[in-house]
């Protein structure tokens, strides 16, 4: 059976794949890996090169481990979706009826909303606006919103209100998400107001979860906000490598590779 052709968001996260593993790689070789044309390799790399993730070198492209802004929502938005939703799928799978939990600012936890209609006595915590708006047609949700510094790229609340907020909840999961985690430097952010919220949620939480795609691993930005070792389990996609893996596992942290269903991987999701 034939595959069907990736699309242009799957496309980019092979190249993105290739590139943490190599480096940096000529057009030529790109082409002869995915199977595209020329053309089609220098619109990718333009469009990566505009979040952030490569820059372009003469004849070729290199990947950019350092992370210096983070994409905004918008960019968020459309990329990664397939993963994300299954990433969301397996994070919502771990609540379960009367819960308090915690829901990070950013489209992969946001896509949990739907996987959490036939749960309970939920409460749900937040500091991502657009995530608390999806719950307002579920009444059967307790909803609280944490108040802060508005963060309009984002859509999320940040700093010291934030966080003196948590310092009165208890949770029993909190959901991580980051756009920059690899194994020596933790979960990063280049955004200094996010520091403290996370870990004040990482104090807050019985069982904290990192829910981040293979796309942001080996990525680092200027502030730590916690080490791997500190959530029970990371959540990721199936893009994630099985070195990579192995040396999550020693820390002693769960990993959870989600699969994207064979029907979602040709057209994408909304």
């Amino acid at each position: 059976m034939t595959r069907a052709p990736l699309i242009p968001e799957q496309r980019r996260q092979e190249i993105l794949r290739h590139l943490r593993r190599e480096q940096v790689l000529s057009y030529r070789q790109l082409t002869d890996l995915l199977g595209v044309s020329h053309m089609t390799i220098r619109r990718d790399i333009t469009a990566l090169e505009s979040q952030g993730s490569v820059e372009a070198t003469p004849g070729g492209a290199k990947i950019i481990s350092r992370l210096v802004r983070e994409p905004d929502r918008t960019e968020k938005a459309v990329t990664d979706r397939t993963e994300k939703v299954a990433m969301a799928r397996v994070a919502a799978a771990m609540v379960s009826d009367s819960m308090t939990i915690y829901l990070d600012a950013g489209t992969t936890i946001q896509a949990m909303r739907p996987f959490l209609e036939g749960v309970h006595d939920l409460t749900v915590v937040s500091n991502d606006l657009a995530t608390v708006a999806d719950f307002f047609d579920q009444p059967g949700v307790d909803l609280i919103c944490l108040g802060g510094r508005v963060e309009t790229a984002n859509r999320s609340t940040v700093g010291r209100l934030a966080t003196l907020a948590l310092t009165e909840l208890s949770l029993d999961v909190a959901f991580l998400s980051s756009s920059s985690w690899d194994i020596r430097h933790g979960v990063t952010t280049p955004v200094e107001a996010k520091v403290d919220v996370k870990r004040a949620v990482l104090a807050a939480a019985t069982t904290p979860v990192l829910v981040a795609g293979s796309a942001k691993f080996g990525r680092f930005a200027r502030y730590r906000a916690l080490r791997l070792e500190e959530v029970d389990t990371i959540v990721t996609d199936d893009g994630l490598d099985d070195e990579a893996a192995g040396r999550i596992e020693e820390l002693g942290v769960e990993l959870v590779r989600a699969s994207v269903p064979e029907s979602e991987t040709d057209g994408g999701v909304a």
